[in-house]
């Protein structure tokens, strides 16, 4: 990717955020997170040059070694992938800015109790597996709102920021449309959630006209 094509594209996604937020809201804001997962440190360079600022990684030694390599940059890490419980100590050390895919009350538990011993705390979004699919992670949506206030209850170094769904994967939009109808139904109805994390390269604007405050835009970004 030159310096010529990550400003062409990530100007291009901005105008289509812009966009669609107009259509919701001119108070609205969308933030904009570019998921880093297949991209090398170099062309992460050149989208943070272009003006982008939160960047994204599934998985934790990927981010462990993309922070060190741009360790100069006072880059916004998120992570977004499936946490194991043997990397939660490692995640921890990392500080990320936000943790996208607590997706249960396991990991929770879990997690918590980590970051008490390290004395830390950390920003986390609450998973939904909106399009009930078995291929992704994520709480069921009519346990979401109880589960969502056990954690804010139980697990005081978590602090809970909002929720987080991936859109139904298929072609028909209307099922699209759902997924993110009840993920956003849920996130209106958890106290104190700011961040409606849902959308992705293929379904971000759809996801921004249906409630999001946050997209997650990979491929669309770094090509």
């Amino acid at each position: 990717m030159t310096n010529e094509n990550a400003i062409e594209n990530l100007d291009k996604i901005i105008t289509k955020i812009e966009f669609s937020r107009l259509q919701v809201n001119n108070q609205k804001i969308v933030q904009l997170v570019a998921i880093s997962k297949y991209s090398t440190a170099e062309d992460i360079k050149k989208l943070y040059e272009s003006g982008q600022r939160a960047f994204g990684e599934n998985k934790v030694q990927d981010l462990k070694t993309k922070q060190e390599q741009l360790e100069d940059l006072p880059i916004a890490w998120h992570f977004v992938g499936t946490l194991q419980k043997n990397k939660i100590n490692n995640l921890i050390d990392l500080n990320p800015i936000l943790m996208h895919s607590l997706d249960s009350l396991e990991l929770a538990e879990e997690l918590d109790k980590k970051l008490k011993i390290k004395n830390k705390k950390m920003n986390c979004l609450l998973q939904i597996n909106s399009a009930y699919e078995d291929t992704k992670s994520g709480v069921n949506p009519e346990n979401a709102v109880n589960l969502y206030e056990e954690i804010q209850e139980k697990y005081t170094n978590i602090n809970l920021k909002g929720v987080m769904s991936i859109g139904a994967h298929t072609d028909n939009n209307e099922k699209v449309i759902e997924s993110f109808q009840v993920t956003k139904k849920i996130f209106d109805k958890c106290k104190g959630s700011t961040i409606c994390s849902m959308g992705m390269s293929n379904d971000f604007e759809t996801a921004i006209l249906h409630g999001a405050s946050m997209v997650r835009v990979g491929s669309a970004l770094f090509k």
